[in-house]
């Protein structure tokens, strides 16, 4: 009997997004778009099927991971990254608030 792979986390520039992969099937993302220097993250889902495995978890640990790698900071728009970072100080150094002027913005990208 083969053992599952080992979850991957991919980002995906031309779909603003960081992909999940279990035996290269995408199963989540967290979506994102930049703006001066920030990373905004405005949604996180994992498929039903693999729910309760961590996976949400992983993805954002490895996407908050390579925004600091980047030299960008975190706005975590989306409720699963913002409870994810009060939880995990050590991302404190790249986590800034969401602003109204964020939001704002945010609203005016994806709508475009």
């Amino acid at each position: 009997m083969t053992q599952p792979a080992a979850p991957a986390v991919q980002r995906v520039d031309a779909k603003h997004r960081y992909d999940i992969l279990l035996d290269g099937e995408t199963v989540g993302l967290t979506a994102y778009r930049d703006r001066d220097g920030q990373r905004v993250f405005y949604h996180t889902e994992i498929d039903d099927a693999f729910a309760g495995q961590g996976l949400a978890s992983l993805l954002v640990q490895q996407a908050l991971t390579d925004t600091r790698a980047s030299g960008r900071r975190a706005v975590p728009v989306c409720p699963y990254v913002a409870k994810f970072l009060k939880r995990h100080q050590e991302f404190a150094d790249i986590a800034e608030p969401v602003t109204p002027e964020v939001l704002r913005w945010l609203r005016t990208v994806l709508s475009q």
